[in-house]
């Protein structure tokens, strides 16, 4: 099925302009003269010659769609066309980049380089004048990221503030990631192995390992309790139970997040307890307004989920004394979940305003990714979730609390491993935009 792709043209002309504003603002308060950014070089693996995946810096691909140029940098200047200095070696060894084409090729001063030190000739001479923002790897004689404090904590605020060009490209992302995840979900009924299964992602998705936002969770069964299950297996288990996806997708530099669980019995008690939590999910995403703190809705997220586990017999306390005593805690043990766009974990989570004062976590919550107030245009994960780890529940035997806990209840769910159920989901006038449920909705349809 091919993607239909918007006219990216005057999208992304105004999300040019967005980013001049701001970086003029930036550079402006803490006296800087020009902003300059460097793609970065691939890390060499230790005692060895060969490269680490290539990630480009999320400030560069911020500027504009491409994330395969190492060594390649980008200077803006206030009240100039922002130029690019753009590196295309004379390599036989690897793929040399293809030369600059697309949308926003207009909107740039383009100089193309053959080595990397030949962008030094292109940089401002004077670089005490300049904003670097980058890794410690990508410098180059001089030209040191110096990542000044003030000109990060601004462009990372206004980042959390998606453009309608970005926007754009999220709901592309959500659009690949759903029609992998339909593959994936039919590989699992087809009753193959974890491999196979992530196999079936990749090939829907069109995307490599690396050409994914992040590494898949692909779980089955009991791995569904490991939060960060990574590592499949290739022989498919004796028993089907449960599987739990965690996986995303790339477009243009943007990510989408998104999980989906599935019972192999849709007749059995696991696929009621899957609805109560998508329900629960469901409340939380339309809870994407403006103004809403979502530390706030992280603590509302563990009554509602306190409640389903009274309701499914697994707690016999009431929902506030199980979110009190922190017994909700050991069955949600992680975030509600966390800004995304440039990066899964986008910046700015914590931010109280662009000055780089932080906003604290709710007391008890550790692991939570985001504190800030939602506001118009941010696209944020809503990814609640229980699990029965072994871990976390098993000190809860030798406190009070382990009274009015259902261990032969706990002992009959453990095979399942967990429910997590996760959406992207915009803040805009109109409402929450849910891009992942309405990409499953156009898939379904199409």
């Amino acid at each position: 099925m091919d993607i239909q792709q918007p006219d990216l043209h005057p999208l992304y002309a105004a999300h040019l302009d967005t980013l001049k504003q701001r970086s003029d603002a930036a550079l402006d308060r803490s006296r800087f003269d020009h902003l300059v950014i460097p793609a970065g070089v691939a890390r060499l693996q230790f005692l060895d010659d060969m490269h680490y995946p290539f990630h480009v810096n999320p400030h560069f691909k911020h500027w504009l769609p491409v994330t395969r140029a190492p060594g390649s940098w980008i200077v803006y200047t206030p009240g100039r066309r922002p130029k690019l200095i753009y590196l295309q070696p004379a390599d036989y060894w690897h793929v040399v980049p293809d030369a600059p084409a697309g949308y926003w090729v207009e909107h740039f001063d383009i100089v193309i380089i053959r080595e990397e030190d030949d962008a030094f000739a292109e940089l401002p001479t004077d670089v005490s004048r300049c904003a670097i923002l980058g890794e410690d790897n990508a410098a180059l004689r001089e030209f040191v990221p110096n990542n000044p404090q003030g000109v990060v904590n601004y462009l990372h605020y206004q980042r959390f503030i998606k453009t309608a060009y970005e926007l754009a490209m999220m709901r592309v992302a959500n659009k690949i990631g759903t029609r992998a995840h339909r593959a994936a979900e039919r590989a699992f009924r087809s009753g193959v192995s974890e491999f196979d299964i992530h196999m079936a992602y990749l090939t829907a998705a069109r995307q490599g390992d690396n050409d994914l936002p992040y590494n898949n969770i692909i779980a089955l069964n009991e791995h569904a309790a490991v939060l960060h299950y990574m590592q499949v297996q290739h022989v498919p288990p004796a028993h089907f139970h449960s599987f739990l996806i965690d996986a995303g997708a790339s477009f243009h530099g943007y990510a989408s997040d998104i999980t989906r669980t599935y019972a192999a019995d849709s007749d059995s008690e696991f696929q009621s307890m899957i609805d109560a939590v998508d329900a629960v999910q469901k409340n939380l995403c339309a809870a994407v307004v403006a103004g809403k703190d979502y530390g706030a809705l992280h603590v509302e997220a563990h009554h509602q989920l306190a409640n389903v586990l009274k309701n499914f017999g697994f707690i016999r306390m009431s929902a506030e004394s199980a979110v009190e005593s922190g017994v909700s805690s050991a069955f949600f043990p992680h975030g509600l979940g966390h800004s995304i766009g440039l990066q899964v974990h986008d910046v700015a989570g914590f931010a109280a305003d662009d000055s780089g004062r932080t906003i604290d976590r709710p007391p008890g919550h550790p692991f939570l990714r985001m504190t800030r107030n939602i506001e118009p245009d941010a696209v944020v994960t809503i990814e609640p979730g229980l699990y029965f780890i072994d871990m976390l529940l098993a000190p809860l035997k030798d406190k009070p609390q382990g009274k009015d806990i259902a261990w032969d209840r706990i002992d009959a769910f453990r095979h399942y491993g967990g429910i997590r159920i996760e959406d992207d989901v915009a803040c805009t006038g109109a409402g929450p935009e849910n891009l992942t449920r309405d990409a499953f909705a156009q898939l379904a349809d199409a």
